[in-house]
């Protein structure tokens, strides 16, 4: 399915669950276009958006086999097949988004891109999913303490869970499905996410207050299955890594305009947006790094050059 021959191009099925009109798609848009540009249409890329192909863990397993050549899924799934992609969940990691692109497009991130080949997943590139930040229904959060006695929707992962525990909130793991539900019932306080998902989820009709204390910024990554990278000449891997590097840089133009244009929506409905100091976040959440590194000491080396980078 992923390599199909015809009069000398080879097809390359690209995968993925996110909605068409999401700046990650148009991201792997570009890809395809590049790609079938520097290749002369010998290699052909086709698109399968909205999880036609299966979930984000389901095409992940499609690349390994070899039935699907490329998708695009998050550092946070990821990581569950390649241990380092955990340290981007790392409250605060980056100082500030120039850092975070430094950091991904140097040595440290591609050397964690390519530590993927041995499960079969080779990484491409990474697109910017923005940061997450909290938002509630009733209650404001200007500073850590506010989280106090808030039931906050994570996902189900332990550093996040972890996280907003270490704020003083309490951390509630939840399927986004459920989500707008829950806030509505009072299951939960509120959530944390970037702002495109805080408006494209609708969670901005009812929660009117969003405090940007971007505690974490989990990138997406473009990958590559190795059954067929492995089949392409030389040249063709040229293509398509320039094709990725591309892409990457025009998801991060896509991605900032929809978090404006989010930004305007959220504010025309009436949230007030909230920008705390978040050095008060980042020291209440220290104990999260602590304990990652101490638990992971084969990871302590990565994130020092992070952080010294």
């Amino acid at each position: 399915m992923s390599c199909k021959e015809d009069d000398g191009t080879k097809m390359l099925y690209l995968a993925h669950g996110l909605p068409r009109t999401h700046p990650v798609h148009k991201g792997m848009e570009e890809f395809k276009r590049v790609l079938e540009k520097e290749s002369n249409g010998t290699l052909k890329v086709k698109i399968f958006s909205d999880a036609q192909l299966g979930s984000e863990r389901e095409v992940l397993e499609l690349l390994q086999i070899g039935s699907v050549a490329a998708t695009k899924v998050s550092a946070a799934t990821l990581s569950n097949f390649v241990p380092e992609y955990h340290i981007f969940g790392v409250p605060y990691l980056f100082r500030d988004k120039q850092h975070q692109y430094d950091v991904l497009e140097g040595p440290i991130g591609k050397s964690i891109l390519e530590k993927g080949s041995k499960f079969w997943l080779r990484g491409l590139c990474y697109y910017d999913a923005g940061s997450r930040s909290f938002y509630t229904s009733n209650k404001a959060i200007r500073t850590p303490d506010d989280l106090s006695g808030l039931k906050i929707r994570v996902m189900n992962n332990q550093m996040a869970i972890n996280m907003v525990n270490s704020m003083g909130g309490s951390a509630t793991p939840l399927s986004y499905s459920e989500l707008y539900t829950a806030i509505q019932q009072g299951v939960v306080d509120g959530a944390e996410n970037n702002p495109p998902s805080f408006v494209s989820s609708n969670h901005y009709e009812i929660c009117k207050y969003y405090t940007l204390d971007e505690h974490s910024a989990v990138p997406d990554v473009l990958l590559i299955g190795t059954k067929y990278w492995n089949k392409l000449t030389d040249e063709q891997k040229k293509w398509v890594q320039k094709a990725a590097d591309e892409s990457a840089q025009a998801e991060k133009v896509f991605w900032n305009e929809s978090v404006e244009e989010s930004m305007k929506i959220a504010i025309e409905a009436g949230v007030e947006v909230i920008k705390p100091d978040k050095s008060l976040f980042t020291e209440k959440s220290k104990s999260v790094l602590e304990d990652f590194v101490k638990n992971n000491p084969e990871m302590a080396t990565i994130v020092d050059q992070i952080k010294n980078q």
